[in-house]
């Protein structure tokens, strides 16, 4: 009965064991799963992490770049704004260029007729003016004559002309001058200095100073001086070459109708 006992208990004791070690392998492996799966959740999240890491930086960059995107529309935007305005100023430009063109149109349509006058006439004045340095003013309003008829001269210069050979003639109104020339009396021709006082008179004197002449408008001659003139009129020729000091000097004059 002891034996028995003793061999029940030695194998209760072994099927106590078996089952012991029975029950720790079936809770060692639900655990080496939750381990295992603890790991693959790292490491999952650590891969998120960096997708998430990466998915940051692209938005960073993308936010940069459209940032720097911005800066440049506004940039432009201001550049444009710049160009248009400029183009605006240069459309009113160019209309009031347009006008100022439509103008001198206009003028030139008003200004050549005057020319032509402007001419005539002085070819008329000079033509009936003390006939003084003709050769030269003849030939000066022929020049006028000449390029009003070419296109190779602005129409400016022109009338720039024009005005210069006006200014010439009114200063032949308040100067005194001599020119050595001749001087056709009785069929022949005598080497005289004329001397003309302004546009008031005109004279002629001999180069030996022993005779002298007076143009007369009038008979569109020359008349004689009396001898008691040559002196006066010699000291005029003198004060014109700048042989002699500004002096008085008294000489005869045609009469206010004749100088008209």
């Amino acid at each position: 009965m002891s034996k028995v006992s003793n061999k029940t208990k030695i194998a209760t004791a072994l099927i106590g064991a078996l089952a012991l070690a029975g029950s720790n392998l079936v809770i060692a492996d639900p655990l080496s799963d939750v381990q295992k799966a603890d790991s693959k959740i790292h490491a999952d999240a650590a891969t998120s992490q960096k997708k998430v890491d990466k998915y940051f930086d692209q938005a960073q960059d993308m936010l940069f770049e459209y940032g720097s995107v911005a800066d440049e529309r506004e940039s432009l935007k201001s550049y444009n704004d710049y160009v248009a305005g400029l183009v605006a100023d240069q459309e009113a430009t160019m209309k009031s260029i347009q006008g100022d063109i439509n103008g001198v149109d206009a003028l030139r349509q008003g200004v050549v007729p005057l020319m032509f006058k402007m001419v005539e006439t002085l070819e008329q004045f000079v033509a009936l003016d003390l006939p003084f340095n003709m050769e030269t003013r003849v030939a000066r309003v022929e020049n006028l004559k000449t390029i009003l008829n070419s296109a190779e001269i602005t129409l400016a210069e022109k009338y720039r002309l024009i005005l210069d050979a006006y200014s010439i003639e009114r200063e032949y109104g308040t100067t005194l001058a001599v020119k050595t020339g001749q001087l056709q009396l009785d069929g022949k021709d005598v080497l005289v200095d004329f001397f003309n006082f302004g546009r008031v008179s005109l004279y002629a004197m001999s180069l030996d100073q022993k005779s002298a002449w007076m143009y007369n408008g009038d008979t569109k001659g020359w008349d004689r001086l009396e001898d008691s003139n040559l002196r006066e009129l010699t000291k005029g020729i003198r004060i014109a070459r700048k042989q002699g000091a500004p002096d008085l000097f008294s000489l005869p004059i045609p009469a206010a109708e004749a100088a008209q």
